[in-house]
């Protein structure tokens, strides 16, 4: 079975991280939601989100794949931490999927994952970051780097993300059972 590490912080976009793991989970995926210190975080519409874990206790564990949700300021708190900076670069390097959405991908560029590389988020996120190729379409797979524009992508975003770790049969049997 496929592991995900899914990192929150305070000012998270609560549809995006929500999104993903509610439907990862629905896939039979094991998500690990953790919080850069174990506390519940505040979501950016204000959900009260109560992760798994610490990141440090998931950061002992080994992940198949990454996912930032983004929101603000919950990317520019993940963003400072070091620990994700660290993580990203570490599983790109072990050639793992490392996955972003909305504002996130910014922590990618900033972890310089993304130059020379294809790569989507929310409009003007990217921008500081000439050595990116940026993309207009709602999700971009550059190897095993994928990136999404925004809240309104969160479910055909998360909808890949299943098909890259399990199959599209079971991306469909998922979607199916969402009636869309």
């Amino acid at each position: 079975m496929s592991r995900v590490l899914l990192p929150l912080a305070n000012g998270s976009e609560d549809l995006e991280a929500i999104t993903v793991l509610n439907i990862l989970r629905r896939a039979g995926i094991e998500v690990v939601s953790a919080s850069l210190d174990g506390q519940s975080i505040r979501g950016s519409r204000g959900t009260m989100l109560i992760p798994d874990t610490s990141l440090d206790d998931a950061l002992k564990h080994d992940f198949d794949m990454v996912v930032l949700p983004g929101g603000q300021p919950g990317t520019n708190n993940l963003k400072a931490d070091t620990r994700i900076i660290q993580l990203v670069q570490r599983m790109a390097a072990k050639d793992r999927y490392v996955c972003a959405i909305c504002a996130a991908p910014s922590i990618l560029a900033t972890a310089g994952l993304l130059d020379g590389k294809r790569a989507t988020s929310f409009p003007g996120t990217l921008d500081s970051f000439p050595s990116v190729s940026r993309q207009p379409q709602a999700i971009v797979e550059d190897g095993k780097l994928i990136t999404s524009r925004g809240p309104g992508t969160a479910m055909d975003f998360a909808l890949t993300l299943v098909e890259r770790l399990t199959s599209k049969t079971k991306r469909d049997e998922v979607e199916a059972g969402l009636v869309r």
